[in-house]
């Protein structure tokens, strides 16, 4: 069993997880941990990591950029439509708007949308992952993360939390945060933590971060809540 990775751009694949045949006497629980990859780019296909700084990123499995794709059955451009052509495909490479990473075998793991990822003193903090471990409080029944304008840091996380219903009148912004100052980075923990009675979703029941925004963005008296 495994997964893979793609976009209508592309086709659709871009990776799948394979395990390589010097890995097959692997642990079970090492041979998982790549399974949960995104996997290899699949041949044919070639795949790099680019920073926000413009260069590449490492193989190093914690250098995070977004995911450039090319190859011969990768899209060059979008019918009739120029302008968003030229943001999204440069110099022959499908700039895909996830973010990710590369280990030194070339398996990849997504992390997040770069739209949806927070920008806080030159770093990156991925709002999935955030979501992931907040969702681990046992009186958390969901979590969404966005980031919030901060005049010195450029943006800060705002954690907006559904609590389990039998924990609605308990939950303190001190327990999300306490739970997570033994596992994420301190300038990872949220600023600002909100209790909302449920979180907006999209068709396909994702979280709608744009619609989210514009609840918590006035709640907060912040005035630009574009997406």
């Amino acid at each position: 069993m495994g997964q893979g990775y793609g976009a209508t751009e592309t086709s659709p694949l871009v990776t799948l997880t394979t395990i390589k045949s010097y890995m097959e006497d692997l642990p079970l629980d090492e041979k998982i941990k790549i399974k949960a990859t995104a996997g290899m780019p699949v041949p044919g296909v070639q795949v790099k990591i680019v920073t926000p700084e413009g260069t590449e990123a490492r193989m190093n499995g914690q250098d995070m950029g977004e995911i450039c794709v090319r190859g011969p059955w990768i899209a060059g451009e979008y019918y009739r439509d120029p302008e968003t052509s030229g943001r999204i495909f440069k110099d022959g490479w499908f700039h895909t708007g996830d973010i990710g990473t590369m280990n030194d075998e070339g398996y990849i793991t997504l992390v997040d949308r770069v739209k949806d990822m927070i920008k806080s003193a030159g770093e990156w903090i991925s709002s999935i992952d955030l979501e992931n471990t907040i969702m681990q409080h046992p009186k958390v029944m969901e979590a969404a993360v966005i980031g919030i304008p901060h005049e010195k840091w450029q943006e800060r996380p705002c954690a907006c939390v559904v609590p389990r219903p039998e924990h609605k009148e308990s939950i303190k912004k001190e327990d999300i945060v306490d739970f997570l100052k033994d596992k994420v980075a301190k300038w990872w923990l949220p600023d600002e933590v909100i209790f909302l009675e449920q979180i907006p979703k999209t068709s396909v029941g994702k979280f709608s971060k744009k619609d989210l925004r514009k609840i918590v963005f006035p709640m907060l008296n912040v005035k630009d809540f574009s997406a």
